[in-house]
């Protein structure tokens, strides 16, 4: 897909959420478009490179993706969210994330699901589901 047809692509879905159609919101979600797995703020900023003005302005779009379901929370590792494209995901469950513990390499696992859980004690209320899988990638092991 030509970069112009990615620019389309991401100002049609802002277009579709009503968010405006800014720089920065499109360059966001062009680099999540070409990123395989979930990618942590940081790891955002250095994708992003001049393209986004400051840290706050790429928190606050990821947060405001997060709040109109389209990206979500993948995951959190020591104090760092790792967000990801919500397009393979269900409203109550997102696929399961595997996570090797020899390179560090995460691996989304969108060809493979788990049931919700069952049974929850009286007074809690399932809002979302995700599974985190650690251990060592065919590389590793």
């Amino acid at each position: 897909m030509s970069k112009e047809d990615v620019t389309a692509r991401a100002r049609e879905i802002l277009k579709a959420k009503n968010l405006n159609c800014t720089a920065a919101q499109i360059a966001v979600l062009e680099v999540l478009f070409a990123t395989e797995r979930p990618v942590s703020r940081e790891d955002l900023l250095e994708k992003l490179g001049s393209q986004c003005p400051d840290k706050v302005t790429a928190y606050r779009i990821l947060e405001k993706f997060c709040q109109v379901g389209l990206v979500h929370i993948a995951y959190l590792e020591e104090k760092a969210r790792y967000y990801e494209l919500a397009h393979h995901c269900g409203e109550k469950q997102c696929h399961p994330h595997f996570i090797c513990n020899g390179c560090g390499q995460t691996f989304c696992l969108t060809d493979s699901s788990l049931p919700l859980i069952k049974g929850l004690k009286k007074g809690f209320v399932l809002q979302r589901q995700q599974v985190r899988i650690d251990g060592l990638c065919p590389v590793c092991s």
